[in-house]
């Protein structure tokens, strides 16, 4: 099992003035720290014109400029909304990174959820699933073939032929550790077609991924050659809602107000496709839950005792081997550095 954190790079509104320049040397600072305190991951995740929500419109950048400051982290990209992207640039700049790091990148995609980032930047939110599924055919071909001549549908016509190959090439070979965000069947099986590792829901209860989870897994079984080769390839990665504390009853005391507020607000429609569409039921349940719903079979909270028993039932149920840490935007600095400390310290070593 490895472990990682997401970073949304959400402004602090209570001690980071506007237009919240700070909140990128904060967010470095907490990479810094997940690195020397053991942690396999962390994910970037892309947002554009939000003041309340992520400021993050170029994930790759961040990595470049990362690199440098980390050691061990695995950098990513979590996730590229693909639609919003020129596909062949962005396989570009995905390999240029890779050699940056050193080889020190995974990078995930995903179809998009928040249709003003969609208007904002002149794309087409109504076909963005269609529009990816294009691109995804696109990147693999660039990545293993080099050449393309593709006459475009959501895409442009794009043509790489003749004496002209896409280049660089990146150091993990045929491109680095890929992953989507999925819910939906149709998605499974397009992220199992070509190899790729499936990034899961934050909010979706362990019972409902499980099944998916076991779906994924058995088409892993059918994809084909080349892309059973590639980096990524069966690996299942949720995120989840984790605060650890001395006990269970400190966990709520300290962080359970700021969950459930967080709850409500994400299952609203503006924000609640990450890492794969939250169904109706779901968010209306959520809108009425209590912390004690929420600790049943969704978030990840407790003493440490509590909190390795709870990734262990994720383990055994879902076959997933990483963990994806999530702070609700309610949590101070503090908080979120102590849970990191603990975390490493108390949790990571019994599933080494």
């Amino acid at each position: 099992m490895k472990f990682g954190i997401i970073e949304i790079s959400q402004p602090d509104k209570a001690n980071e003035t506007y237009p919240y320049r700070e909140l990128h040397q904060r967010v470095t600072n907490e990479i810094i720290h997940a690195d020397k305190m053991g942690f396999d991951y962390v994910w970037i995740a892309e947002h554009h014109a939000s003041t309340g929500y992520g400021i993050m419109p170029d994930p790759i950048t961040f990595i470049a400029y990362l690199a440098s400051q980390t050691e061990h982290i695995t950098l990513c990209s979590g996730v590229m909304v693909v639609p919003l992207h020129n596909v062949v640039r962005l396989v570009e700049n995905i390999s240029f990174v890779d050699i940056l790091t050193n080889g020190r990148v995974a990078f995930g995609i995903g179809s998009g959820y928040r249709e003003h980032e969609f208007e904002a930047l002149g794309a087409d939110f109504a076909n963005r699933r269609s529009y990816q599924a294009e691109a995804l055919d696109v990147m693999m071909k660039l990545f293993h073939d080099h050449h393309i001549d593709h006459k475009g549908v959501h895409l442009p016509d794009i043509s790489i032929m003749g004496d002209y190959e896409i280049l660089p090439r990146p150091i993990q070979t045929p491109h680095p550790p890929m992953y989507m965000g999925a819910a939906s069947d149709e998605s499974i099986a397009l992220c199992a077609r070509y190899g790729l590792g499936l990034l899961m829901s934050t909010l979706t209860p362990m019972a409902q991924l499980a099944p998916k989870a076991k779906q994924f897994t058995k088409m892993c079984v059918e994809t084909e050659s080349p892309y059973n080769k590639n980096p990524g390839y069966g690996s299942i990665g949720i995120g989840r809602m984790l605060y650890v504390a001395e006990t269970d009853k400190e966990a709520k005391e300290q962080a359970g107000e700021a969950v459930l507020k967080h709850v409500r607000s994400f299952t609203n429609a503006s924000t609640s496709g990450y890492l794969g569409t939250i169904s109706q039921a779901n968010k209306d349940t959520y809108q009425e839950s209590s912390y004690e719903d929420l600790c049943e079979d969704t978030i990840i909270y407790g003493s440490p005792e509590t909190v390795i028993d709870k990734i262990k039932y994720m383990e055994e149920t879902t076959g997933a081997d990483s963990l994806i840490l999530h702070f609700p935007p309610g949590n101070s600095r503090e908080q979120n550095a102590q849970v990191l400390q603990r975390f490493a310290e108390d949790v990571i070593p019994k599933f080494r």
